[in-house]
């Protein structure tokens, strides 16, 4: 299995993406440590998104929680101010 730099990740992208796609499991490193490793997606994973509800259902929940909560604060200069420590 290759190695490849966060850096290297950030900097080719593109080129590295397409040797996954390929077939290629790549480690990605930091500061000489390995942190992740790339490999191309399964026949399993491919499906993932079958299983995810459909837009419209998850935004409608979306909407419900937030209709039925309350903003602990009266606008953005309210929150503003707690964070900093001034309320």
């Amino acid at each position: 299995m290759a190695h490849i730099t966060a850096k290297q990740l950030k900097q080719n992208t593109g080129q590295i993406i397409k040797r996954v796609r390929a077939g290629e499991k790549l480690t990605i490193t930091y500061r000489g440590k390995p942190v992740a490793i790339i490999s191309p997606a399964t026949t399993q994973d491919q499906r993932l998104p079958e299983k995810l509800r459909p837009f419209s259902e998850a935004w409608k929940d979306i909407v419900e929680t937030l209709r039925r909560s309350e903003a602990p604060f009266r606008g953005w200069k309210e929150a503003t101010d707690w964070v900093r420590g001034r309320a």
